[in-house]
């Protein structure tokens, strides 16, 4: 396909954007149980309208606690199916090795979004990265993707220089519809 005839996509990370991420000492982490599996509120709207925009909309997560050996790749995969069916996603890649790995697909290496538009027909320059983490905002620009960074002032490293930053993925959707103009 040439450039004209793909796709926009919005790649989504999943724990602090989709889905409420477990805050222990201000710092997130991944849900463990069924019970801390809880859609933010306003996202299931806010993919909604990102679908009728004609997004194509992709989860790209990190999930080290599998490598870590302290989260099933099972519970990993049930939780990423219900995520997909509830928000009507089209597509789910997961990166489930940690830092010694060395993998190509561990944000903020590119590979889960290089490969993922690959497959789905996806223009990466017209495409936006929406994460929590500096990793989400770095793995989006290394994809050239544009960057849209959801602040919730962690205590940990900020990214450098996101595109635009919001509160929620509903409250960066003004932003993210007026990129359809360009």
């Amino acid at each position: 396909m040439t450039g004209a005839d793909k796709r926009r996509a919005v790649f989504l990370d999943r724990d602090g954007v989709l889905l409420r991420a477990v805050v222990r000492h201000n710092r997130p982490y991944a849900p463990t149980t069924s019970e801390e599996v809880q859609i933010i509120d306003g996202v299931p709207a806010a993919c909604s309208e990102l679908s009728r925009l004609g997004f194509v909309l992709i989860l790209v997560t990190n999930q080290p606690e599998v490598a870590r050996g302290t989260l099933s790749r099972q519970f990993v995969d049930e939780t990423n199916e219900f995520v997909k069916k509830t928000l009507g996603l089209d597509e789910v890649c997961v990166c489930d090795h940690d830092n010694a790995d060395h993998c190509d697909c561990r944000k903020p290496k590119p590979g889960l979004i290089t490969a993922a538009a690959e497959r789905m027909s996806v223009d990466l320059p017209s495409s936006i990265v929406v994460g929590d983490r500096w990793r989400d905002i770095e793995a989006g620009k290394r994809a050239g993707c544009m960057t849209v960074f959801i602040d919730y002032r962690y205590d940990e490293k900020p990214p450098e220089r996101p595109d635009h930053a919001a509160s929620s993925l509903a409250a960066a959707l003004p932003w993210i519809r007026a990129r359809l103009g360009r």
